[in-house]
Formats: structure tokens, C-alpha cells, sequence
């Protein structure tokens, strides 16, 4: 039920990137769905992967490096679905940091919502 939420809450997300910056285009909630299942396919198999390709570029620039990965990956989905668009390296940069504090925001309403029976 968790992961769930959380896949709703993260298109809802992308739903509300796109509203707010108009170099992100979502056509549809389905397409939404879609787009946050690639972009959470790609964070968990590529990005790691690229991380550790561009460590000494990321280490020299103090982390901002990681930036430009995530906003890759961000690009990368869009060049993928067809419901789901970016014009540009910019609006991926953008869009991507956007994406991510909305993906701070709904893992921390999640975790409150189903605490870990750890808890």
C-alpha cells in the first residue's frame, strides 16, 4: 500500500511540474503513472551506475555534479514515453529539481502515513 501511495503521489508530482514549468509537458495521469514508474526504474538501475562513473567530476564540483545526473535522468524518461516531453537540458534541470523536492516532501508524508512497524 506504501509503494503505491507513494507511485500516485510521485505522478500527481510530474502532474505538478509540468503545471508549473512549461518546458515539462505530461499529457495524461496515466501517462504520469508511466513516466514516474521509468524515472523510478531508471534512479534505482542507471543513476547509481552513473554516480560512480562521474565520482571525480562530482567531487571536484563539491556534488553539483549530481544535479546534472538527475536531471539526465530526468531527460532520459522523457526521450523514452511519448506522453511525457522536456524541451530541453534546461527544462530537464528544472523540472528535475522541482520533481525532487516534491519526491522529499511526499517520502516524508508517506513515512508518517505507514510508519515502519519498527517504529
Amino acid at each position: 500500500m506504501k509503494t503505491l501511495t507513494r507511485w500516485l503521489l510521485l505522478a500527481g508530482a510530474l502532474l505538478l511540474v509540468a503545471h508549473l514549468y512549461p518546458g515539462v509537458e505530461v499529457k495524461s495521469f496515466g501517462s504520469a503513472m508511466i513516466a514516474a514508474l521509468i524515472l523510478g526504474l531508471l534512479n534505482t538501475l542507471l543513476r547509481p551506475i552513473l554516480v560512480l562513473l562521474t565520482l571525480p567530476v562530482t567531487v571536484v564540483s563539491l556534488g553539483l555534479f549530481l544535479f546534472v545526473i538527475n536531471a539526465l535522468m530526468f531527460w532520459a524518461a522523457a526521450g523514452v514515453l511519448d506522453g511525457f516531453a522536456v524541451t530541453g537540458f534546461g527544462a530537464a534541470l528544472i523540472g528535475s529539481l522541482i520533481y525532487s523536492l516534491c519526491g522529499m516532501l511526499i517520502d516524508t508524508v508517506v513515512e508518517r502515513l505507514f510508519p515502519s512497524p519498527m517504529d
